[in-house]
Protein backbone atom coordinates (compact mmCIF):
# COMPACT_ATOMS: atom_id res chain seq x y z
CA UNK A 1 0.00 0.00 0.00
CA UNK A 2 1.68 3.55 -1.05
CA UNK A 3 1.47 6.97 0.32
CA UNK A 4 -1.83 8.92 0.10
CA UNK A 5 -2.05 12.27 1.71
CA UNK A 6 -5.19 13.28 -0.01
CA UNK A 7 -6.46 9.52 0.61
CA UNK A 8 -5.70 9.92 4.43
CA UNK A 9 -6.89 13.76 5.13
CA UNK A 10 -10.58 12.73 3.07
CA UNK A 11 -11.01 9.35 5.45
CA UNK A 12 -10.02 11.32 8.35
CA UNK A 13 -12.70 13.96 7.82
CA UNK A 14 -14.91 10.81 7.48
CA UNK A 15 -14.45 9.26 10.44
CA UNK A 16 -14.12 12.55 12.40
CA UNK A 17 -17.67 13.43 10.92
CA UNK A 18 -18.69 9.67 12.49
CA UNK A 19 -17.32 10.88 15.72
CA UNK A 20 -19.30 13.71 15.95
CA UNK A 21 -22.86 11.90 15.24
CA UNK A 22 -25.19 11.21 18.00
CA UNK A 23 -27.18 8.50 15.78
CA UNK A 24 -26.26 6.38 12.56
CA UNK A 25 -28.20 6.00 9.62
CA UNK A 26 -28.38 2.16 8.42
CA UNK A 27 -26.21 3.02 5.69
CA UNK A 28 -23.66 4.59 7.90
CA UNK A 29 -24.10 1.30 10.09
CA UNK A 30 -23.52 -0.96 7.53
CA UNK A 31 -20.59 1.15 6.36
CA UNK A 32 -18.95 0.82 9.28
CA UNK A 33 -19.16 -2.41 10.10
CA UNK A 34 -17.32 -3.08 6.56
CA UNK A 35 -14.75 -0.96 6.87
CA UNK A 36 -13.69 -2.29 10.55
CA UNK A 37 -13.68 -6.16 9.59
CA UNK A 38 -11.49 -4.93 5.98
CA UNK A 39 -9.13 -2.63 7.67
CA UNK A 40 -8.63 -4.69 10.73
CA UNK A 41 -8.03 -7.73 8.19
CA UNK A 42 -5.71 -5.22 6.09
CA UNK A 43 -4.02 -3.42 8.75
CA UNK A 44 -4.62 -4.96 12.34
CA UNK A 45 -4.26 -8.72 12.23
CA UNK A 46 -6.18 -11.08 10.54
CA UNK A 47 -6.18 -13.93 13.07
CA UNK A 48 -6.89 -11.71 16.31
CA UNK A 49 -9.86 -10.61 14.40
CA UNK A 50 -11.12 -14.49 14.62
CA UNK A 51 -10.21 -14.58 18.28
CA UNK A 52 -12.79 -11.72 18.81
CA UNK A 53 -15.44 -13.08 16.98
CA UNK A 54 -14.79 -16.56 18.46
CA UNK A 55 -18.68 -16.60 20.29
CA UNK A 56 -20.34 -14.74 17.15
CA UNK A 57 -22.34 -15.61 14.40
CA UNK A 58 -20.99 -12.67 11.93
CA UNK A 59 -19.30 -9.79 12.16
CA UNK A 60 -22.31 -7.36 12.89
CA UNK A 61 -21.10 -7.23 16.65
CA UNK A 62 -19.15 -3.92 16.40
CA UNK A 63 -19.25 -2.13 19.39
CA UNK A 64 -20.29 1.60 19.59
CA UNK A 65 -21.43 3.36 23.15
CA UNK A 66 -21.88 2.32 26.49
CA UNK A 67 -22.68 3.22 29.87
CA UNK A 68 -23.33 1.61 33.25
CA UNK A 69 -22.94 -1.84 33.26
CA UNK A 70 -23.89 -2.31 29.30
CA UNK A 71 -22.82 -1.46 26.23
CA UNK A 72 -24.52 -1.34 22.62
CA UNK A 73 -23.24 -2.60 19.68
CA UNK A 74 -23.40 -0.41 15.77
CA UNK A 75 -26.85 -1.53 15.48
CA UNK A 76 -28.28 -0.83 19.03
CA UNK A 77 -28.32 -4.41 20.50
CA UNK A 78 -27.73 -4.15 24.46
CA UNK A 79 -24.79 -6.16 26.28
CA UNK A 80 -24.52 -6.89 29.70
CA UNK A 81 -21.03 -6.94 30.33
CA UNK A 82 -20.02 -9.78 32.37
CA UNK A 83 -16.10 -9.14 31.34
CA UNK A 84 -15.19 -5.75 32.25
CA UNK A 85 -12.64 -5.19 30.02
CA UNK A 86 -10.86 -7.85 31.73
CA UNK A 87 -11.27 -5.95 35.20
CA UNK A 88 -11.21 -2.24 33.56
CA UNK A 89 -14.74 -0.80 34.58
CA UNK A 90 -14.55 -0.28 38.31
CA UNK A 91 -16.77 2.61 38.11
CA UNK A 92 -18.86 1.36 35.22
CA UNK A 93 -18.48 2.55 31.93
CA UNK A 94 -18.23 6.05 31.64
CA UNK A 95 -18.88 7.34 34.76
CA UNK A 96 -20.64 10.69 34.92
CA UNK A 97 -18.01 12.16 37.66
CA UNK A 98 -15.19 10.62 35.60
CA UNK A 99 -16.15 11.87 32.58
CA UNK A 100 -16.71 15.61 33.88
CA UNK A 101 -13.40 14.98 35.63
CA UNK A 102 -11.52 14.32 32.03
CA UNK A 103 -13.80 16.95 29.92
CA UNK A 104 -13.04 19.61 32.41
CA UNK A 105 -9.40 19.01 32.19
CA UNK A 106 -9.40 18.88 28.45
CA UNK A 107 -10.73 22.31 28.24
CA UNK A 108 -7.71 23.03 30.51
CA UNK A 109 -4.99 21.48 29.50
CA UNK A 110 -4.18 17.90 28.03
CA UNK A 111 -0.82 16.87 28.21
CA UNK A 112 1.98 18.81 30.69
CA UNK A 113 4.86 20.20 29.21
CA UNK A 114 7.48 17.95 30.65
CA UNK A 115 9.11 20.91 32.63
CA UNK A 116 6.87 22.61 34.86
CA UNK A 117 5.46 21.27 37.73
CA UNK A 118 1.91 19.67 36.76
CA UNK A 119 -0.06 19.36 39.90
CA UNK A 120 -2.73 16.87 38.99
CA UNK A 121 0.30 14.25 38.76
CA UNK A 122 1.15 15.21 42.91
CA UNK A 123 -2.61 15.46 44.04
CA UNK A 124 -2.39 11.90 42.44
CA UNK A 125 0.37 10.56 44.26
CA UNK A 126 -0.39 11.50 47.29
CA UNK A 127 -3.77 10.04 46.73
CA UNK A 128 -2.53 7.05 46.39
CA UNK A 129 -0.29 7.42 49.35
CA UNK A 130 -3.51 7.73 51.15
CA UNK A 131 -5.33 4.61 50.00
CA UNK A 132 -2.83 2.04 49.82
CA UNK A 133 -1.72 0.04 53.47
CA UNK A 134 1.67 0.40 55.20
CA UNK A 135 4.52 2.29 54.36
CA UNK A 136 3.91 2.60 50.39
CA UNK A 137 4.30 6.41 49.96
CA UNK A 138 5.53 7.21 46.39
CA UNK A 139 4.08 6.82 42.70
CA UNK A 140 5.30 6.80 39.43
CA UNK A 141 2.45 6.95 37.12
CA UNK A 142 2.74 4.91 33.84
CA UNK A 143 0.36 3.84 30.65
CA UNK A 144 -0.77 0.35 31.10
CA UNK A 145 -0.22 -2.26 33.76
CA UNK A 146 2.15 -4.08 32.21
CA UNK A 147 4.46 -0.67 31.94
CA UNK A 148 3.73 -0.60 35.94
CA UNK A 149 5.35 -4.21 36.19
CA UNK A 150 8.47 -2.88 34.06
CA UNK A 151 8.65 -0.04 36.55
CA UNK A 152 8.26 -2.85 39.31
CA UNK A 153 10.97 -4.83 38.28
CA UNK A 154 13.74 -2.01 37.60
CA UNK A 155 12.94 -0.69 41.01
CA UNK A 156 13.84 -3.99 42.61
CA UNK A 157 16.79 -4.46 40.71
CA UNK A 158 17.99 -0.96 41.64
CA UNK A 159 17.25 -1.61 44.80
CA UNK A 160 19.17 -5.00 45.74
CA UNK A 161 21.47 -4.99 42.51
CA UNK A 162 20.44 -8.44 41.68
CA UNK A 163 18.57 -9.66 38.84
CA UNK A 164 16.90 -13.01 39.95
CA UNK A 165 13.12 -12.66 39.91
CA UNK A 166 10.46 -15.75 41.09
CA UNK A 167 7.33 -15.46 39.09
CA UNK A 168 4.56 -18.20 39.85
CA UNK A 169 2.96 -20.88 37.75
CA UNK A 170 0.03 -19.33 36.76
CA UNK A 171 1.03 -15.77 36.54
CA UNK A 172 0.46 -12.68 33.79
CA UNK A 173 1.78 -9.44 34.11
CA UNK A 174 2.05 -8.02 30.59
CA UNK A 175 3.91 -9.03 27.33
CA UNK A 176 6.59 -6.65 27.24
CA UNK A 177 10.09 -7.76 27.56
CA UNK A 178 10.40 -7.42 31.51
CA UNK A 179 7.25 -8.34 32.78
CA UNK A 180 6.59 -11.27 29.55
CA UNK A 181 9.45 -12.92 31.77
CA UNK A 182 7.05 -12.99 35.60
CA UNK A 183 4.24 -14.26 32.82
CA UNK A 184 3.93 -17.83 32.99
CA UNK A 185 2.77 -19.40 29.93
CA UNK A 186 5.14 -20.83 27.20
CA UNK A 187 3.01 -19.98 24.53
CA UNK A 188 3.57 -16.29 25.14
CA UNK A 189 7.27 -16.38 26.23
CA UNK A 190 9.43 -19.04 23.87
CA UNK A 191 9.11 -16.82 20.80
CA UNK A 192 11.21 -14.22 23.04
CA UNK A 193 13.45 -16.29 24.88
CA UNK A 194 16.36 -15.64 26.63
CA UNK A 195 14.64 -13.57 29.15
CA UNK A 196 15.32 -11.71 32.05
CA UNK A 197 16.73 -14.45 34.83
CA UNK A 198 13.48 -15.70 35.45
CA UNK A 199 12.22 -19.24 37.93
CA UNK A 200 8.71 -20.09 38.23
CA UNK A 201 7.10 -22.00 41.23
CA UNK A 202 3.84 -23.13 42.25
CA UNK A 203 1.16 -20.85 43.03
CA UNK A 204 0.57 -20.80 46.67
CA UNK A 205 3.43 -23.70 47.31
CA UNK A 206 5.40 -22.30 50.26
CA UNK A 207 7.73 -24.84 50.67
CA UNK A 208 8.49 -24.46 46.81
CA UNK A 209 9.01 -20.98 47.18
CA UNK A 210 11.29 -21.36 50.04
CA UNK A 211 13.36 -24.11 48.55
CA UNK A 212 14.10 -21.51 45.49
CA UNK A 213 14.92 -19.00 47.73
CA UNK A 214 17.18 -20.73 50.03
CA UNK A 215 18.87 -22.47 47.17
CA UNK A 216 19.27 -19.08 45.35
CA UNK A 217 21.09 -17.50 48.62
CA UNK A 218 23.13 -20.26 48.78
CA UNK A 219 23.99 -20.73 45.36
CA UNK A 220 25.31 -16.26 45.16
CA UNK A 221 22.44 -15.89 42.25
CA UNK A 222 20.69 -14.08 44.97
CA UNK A 223 16.68 -12.84 44.27
CA UNK A 224 15.73 -9.29 43.72
CA UNK A 225 12.58 -9.63 43.78
CA UNK A 226 9.16 -11.97 44.36
CA UNK A 227 6.24 -11.10 41.51
CA UNK A 228 2.81 -12.34 42.78
CA UNK A 229 -0.58 -11.76 41.69
CA UNK A 230 -2.82 -12.06 45.36
CA UNK A 231 -5.68 -13.18 42.47
CA UNK A 232 -4.40 -14.73 39.91
CA UNK A 233 -6.32 -13.48 36.75
CA UNK A 234 -5.18 -14.86 33.41
CA UNK A 235 -4.12 -18.00 35.85
CA UNK A 236 -8.25 -18.95 36.13
CA UNK A 237 -9.27 -16.77 39.14
CA UNK A 238 -7.04 -18.40 41.78
CA UNK A 239 -7.29 -16.89 44.71
CA UNK A 240 -3.86 -17.01 47.25
CA UNK A 241 -4.35 -19.66 49.81
CA UNK A 242 -4.49 -18.15 53.66
CA UNK A 243 -0.98 -17.05 54.87
CA UNK A 244 0.89 -17.37 51.98
CA UNK A 245 1.15 -13.89 51.24
CA UNK A 246 2.47 -13.36 54.65
CA UNK A 247 5.16 -16.28 53.97
CA UNK A 248 6.36 -14.88 51.08
CA UNK A 249 6.74 -11.43 52.62
CA UNK A 250 8.86 -13.22 55.49
CA UNK A 251 10.89 -15.19 53.11
CA UNK A 252 11.52 -11.78 51.07
CA UNK A 253 12.83 -10.25 54.68
CA UNK A 254 14.90 -13.15 55.19
CA UNK A 255 16.79 -12.73 52.16
CA UNK A 256 16.85 -9.46 51.22
CA UNK A 257 14.34 -9.29 48.18
CA UNK A 258 11.48 -7.07 47.17
CA UNK A 259 8.05 -8.56 47.33
CA UNK A 260 5.98 -7.11 44.68
CA UNK A 261 1.76 -7.43 44.51
CA UNK A 262 0.50 -7.16 40.54
CA UNK A 263 -3.37 -5.84 42.10
CA UNK A 264 -3.26 -4.73 37.67
CA UNK A 265 -6.56 -6.86 38.22
CA UNK A 266 -7.35 -7.49 41.80
CA UNK A 267 -7.10 -3.72 42.88
CA UNK A 268 -9.12 -1.10 42.89
CA UNK A 269 -12.21 -2.29 44.94
CA UNK A 270 -12.70 -5.18 42.62
CA UNK A 271 -12.49 -7.71 45.47
CA UNK A 272 -14.12 -6.03 48.49
CA UNK A 273 -11.43 -4.29 49.33
CA UNK A 274 -9.42 -0.76 47.93
CA UNK A 275 -6.84 -4.22 47.05
CA UNK A 276 -6.48 -7.51 48.18
CA UNK A 277 -3.35 -7.78 50.44
CA UNK A 278 -5.26 -6.11 52.96
CA UNK A 279 -7.37 -9.19 53.27
CA UNK A 280 -4.34 -10.54 54.27
CA UNK A 281 -2.61 -7.42 56.14
CA UNK A 282 0.57 -7.70 54.00
CA UNK A 283 2.05 -4.37 52.64
CA UNK A 284 4.79 -5.16 49.83
CA UNK A 285 7.54 -3.29 48.84
CA UNK A 286 6.05 -2.71 45.28
CA UNK A 287 2.59 -2.77 43.87
CA UNK A 288 2.01 -2.16 40.28
CA UNK A 289 -1.58 -0.73 39.42
CA UNK A 290 -3.54 -0.22 36.01
CA UNK A 291 -6.94 -1.78 34.30
CA UNK A 292 -9.44 -0.11 36.30
CA UNK A 293 -7.06 2.93 37.68
CA UNK A 294 -8.34 5.11 34.81
CA UNK A 295 -12.20 4.00 35.81
CA UNK A 296 -12.92 2.76 32.58
CA UNK A 297 -12.56 6.43 30.34
CA UNK A 298 -8.62 6.69 30.59
CA UNK A 299 -5.46 4.54 30.53
CA UNK A 300 -3.24 5.15 33.64
CA UNK A 301 -0.91 2.51 35.70
CA UNK A 302 0.89 3.22 38.57
CA UNK A 303 4.12 2.05 40.18
CA UNK A 304 3.66 2.56 43.68
CA UNK A 305 6.39 2.04 46.84
CA UNK A 306 7.96 2.84 49.94
CA UNK A 307 10.62 4.97 51.12
CA UNK A 308 13.01 1.83 51.04
CA UNK A 309 12.67 1.09 47.18
CA UNK A 310 12.77 4.61 46.49
CA UNK A 311 16.00 5.59 47.81
CA UNK A 312 18.14 4.94 44.33
CA UNK A 313 15.40 6.83 42.35
CA UNK A 314 15.73 10.36 44.20
CA UNK A 315 19.11 9.68 43.96
CA UNK A 316 18.92 9.90 40.27
CA UNK A 317 15.36 10.62 39.35
CA UNK A 318 16.70 9.97 35.37
CA UNK A 319 16.99 6.18 36.48
CA UNK A 320 13.42 5.61 34.53
CA UNK A 321 10.84 8.61 33.14
CA UNK A 322 8.05 8.71 30.92
CA UNK A 323 6.44 10.90 28.28
CA UNK A 324 3.04 9.88 28.73
CA UNK A 325 2.59 8.46 31.76
CA UNK A 326 1.22 10.63 34.72
CA UNK A 327 -0.56 13.27 32.14
CA UNK A 328 -3.70 15.51 33.01
CA UNK A 329 -6.17 13.87 31.54
CA UNK A 330 -5.15 10.48 32.96
CA UNK A 331 -4.22 11.74 36.07
CA UNK A 332 -8.10 13.90 36.14
CA UNK A 333 -9.56 10.34 35.81
CA UNK A 334 -7.80 8.36 38.23
CA UNK A 335 -8.76 10.97 40.80
CA UNK A 336 -12.21 10.92 40.04
CA UNK A 337 -11.95 7.43 40.08
CA UNK A 338 -10.97 7.13 43.61
CA UNK A 339 -13.08 9.63 44.69
CA UNK A 340 -16.08 7.59 42.98
CA UNK A 341 -15.08 4.15 44.54
CA UNK A 342 -14.90 6.19 48.32
CA UNK A 343 -18.27 8.13 47.81
CA UNK A 344 -20.57 5.17 46.53
CA UNK A 345 -18.29 2.43 48.92
CA UNK A 346 -17.93 0.64 45.37
CA UNK A 347 -15.32 -1.88 47.21
CA UNK A 348 -17.81 -3.20 49.80
CA UNK A 349 -20.77 -3.28 47.04
CA UNK A 350 -18.75 -5.90 45.18
CA UNK A 351 -17.34 -8.07 48.09
CA UNK A 352 -21.51 -8.42 48.88
CA UNK A 353 -22.64 -8.43 45.47
CA UNK A 354 -19.45 -11.15 44.45
CA UNK A 355 -20.77 -13.19 47.69
CA UNK A 356 -24.14 -13.40 46.61
CA UNK A 357 -23.19 -14.95 42.78
CA UNK A 358 -20.51 -17.36 44.10
CA UNK A 359 -23.04 -19.11 46.17
CA UNK A 360 -25.59 -18.48 43.35
CA UNK A 361 -23.16 -19.80 40.64
CA UNK A 362 -21.88 -22.76 43.01
CA UNK A 363 -25.63 -24.02 42.69
CA UNK A 364 -25.63 -24.11 39.53
CA UNK A 365 -22.43 -26.17 39.56
CA UNK A 366 -24.32 -28.44 41.93
CA UNK A 367 -27.17 -29.03 39.69
CA UNK A 368 -24.87 -29.60 36.69
CA UNK A 369 -21.83 -31.35 38.17
CA UNK A 370 -20.90 -32.67 34.27
CA UNK A 371 -20.57 -29.38 33.33
CA UNK A 372 -19.34 -26.65 35.96
CA UNK A 373 -17.00 -27.59 38.43
CA UNK A 374 -17.36 -24.54 40.62
CA UNK A 375 -16.64 -20.73 40.62
CA UNK A 376 -14.22 -19.34 42.96
CA UNK A 377 -12.92 -15.73 43.49
CA UNK A 378 -13.22 -12.85 45.83
CA UNK A 379 -15.66 -9.86 45.39
CA UNK A 380 -16.47 -8.87 41.63
CA UNK A 381 -13.10 -10.97 40.09
CA UNK A 382 -15.03 -14.82 39.86
CA UNK A 383 -14.30 -17.50 37.90
CA UNK A 384 -16.50 -20.45 36.44
CA UNK A 385 -14.22 -23.29 35.81
CA UNK A 386 -15.83 -26.54 33.77
CA UNK A 387 -15.07 -29.68 33.21
CA UNK A 388 -13.46 -29.04 29.71
CA UNK A 389 -12.40 -26.21 27.21
CA UNK A 390 -15.27 -27.24 24.70
CA UNK A 391 -17.89 -26.99 27.45
CA UNK A 392 -16.69 -23.78 28.71
CA UNK A 393 -16.48 -22.09 24.91
CA UNK A 394 -20.35 -23.41 24.46
CA UNK A 395 -21.42 -21.72 27.06
CA UNK A 396 -19.71 -18.31 26.49
CA UNK A 397 -21.40 -18.81 23.54
CA UNK A 398 -24.91 -19.10 24.46
CA UNK A 399 -24.55 -16.42 26.71
CA UNK A 400 -23.62 -14.25 23.64
CA UNK A 401 -26.44 -15.17 22.13
CA UNK A 402 -28.52 -14.23 25.30
CA UNK A 403 -26.65 -11.03 24.67
CA UNK A 404 -24.23 -11.20 27.71
CA UNK A 405 -20.41 -10.85 27.32
CA UNK A 406 -18.15 -12.83 28.85
CA UNK A 407 -14.55 -14.67 28.49
CA UNK A 408 -12.56 -17.17 29.03
CA UNK A 409 -8.89 -16.75 30.85
CA UNK A 410 -5.65 -16.12 28.89
CA UNK A 411 -3.56 -19.17 30.92
CA UNK A 412 -6.57 -21.79 31.91
CA UNK A 413 -8.98 -22.16 28.70
CA UNK A 414 -11.46 -24.15 31.37
CA UNK A 415 -12.73 -20.65 33.46
CA UNK A 416 -14.81 -18.11 32.22
CA UNK A 417 -14.52 -15.20 34.26
CA UNK A 418 -17.12 -12.83 35.95
CA UNK A 419 -15.65 -9.43 36.02
CA UNK A 420 -18.78 -6.78 35.85
CA UNK A 421 -18.49 -3.51 36.51
CA UNK A 422 -18.59 -2.97 40.59
CA UNK A 423 -21.65 -0.61 40.04
CA UNK A 424 -23.50 -3.38 38.11
CA UNK A 425 -27.45 -3.55 39.78
CA UNK A 426 -29.10 -6.82 41.73
CA UNK A 427 -31.36 -6.92 38.69
CA UNK A 428 -28.85 -7.34 36.47
CA UNK A 429 -27.08 -9.68 38.28
CA UNK A 430 -30.21 -11.99 38.44
CA UNK A 431 -30.74 -11.59 34.69
CA UNK A 432 -27.23 -13.17 34.17
CA UNK A 433 -27.56 -15.87 36.32
CA UNK A 434 -31.17 -16.90 34.59
CA UNK A 435 -29.46 -16.62 31.44
CA UNK A 436 -26.78 -18.58 32.77
CA UNK A 437 -29.00 -21.81 33.49
CA UNK A 438 -30.56 -21.41 30.39
CA UNK A 439 -26.88 -21.49 28.87
CA UNK A 440 -25.92 -24.43 31.06
CA UNK A 441 -29.19 -25.86 29.92
CA UNK A 442 -29.06 -26.08 26.60
CA UNK A 443 -25.15 -26.97 26.59
CA UNK A 444 -26.16 -30.02 28.42
CA UNK A 445 -28.90 -30.87 26.31
CA UNK A 446 -27.03 -30.40 23.05
CA UNK A 447 -24.03 -32.25 24.99
CA UNK A 448 -26.12 -34.87 25.78
CA UNK A 449 -24.05 -35.85 28.87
Amino acid sequence: MSQDLKAALKESTYVLDLISKKTLTPAERERVIKDSVQYWIDHVNESFLQYRKSVSTDYTAVEWSDEGACFRDINGKEFLDMLGGFGIYVTGHRHPKVLKAVRDQLDRQAIHSQELIDPLRTYLAHLIALITPGDLQFAFLTNSGTESVEGCLKMAVATTCRHKFIGMIGGFHGKSMGSLGGTSKAVFREPFLPLLNWTHVPFGDVAALKMIMESCDFSGDRVAAVLIEPIQGEGGINVAPPGYLATARELCDKYGAMLIFDEIQCGMGRTGKMFYCEYENVVPDLLALGKGFGGGVMPIGAVVGSPKVWQKYIENPFLHTTTFGGNPVCCAAAIATINVLLEEDLPKQAGEKGEYMLTKINALAKKYPKLLCLARGKGLMLGMEFVNNELGYAVAKELFARNILISGTYINARVLRIEPPLVISYPQIEEFLTKLEASLQQVYKDSKL
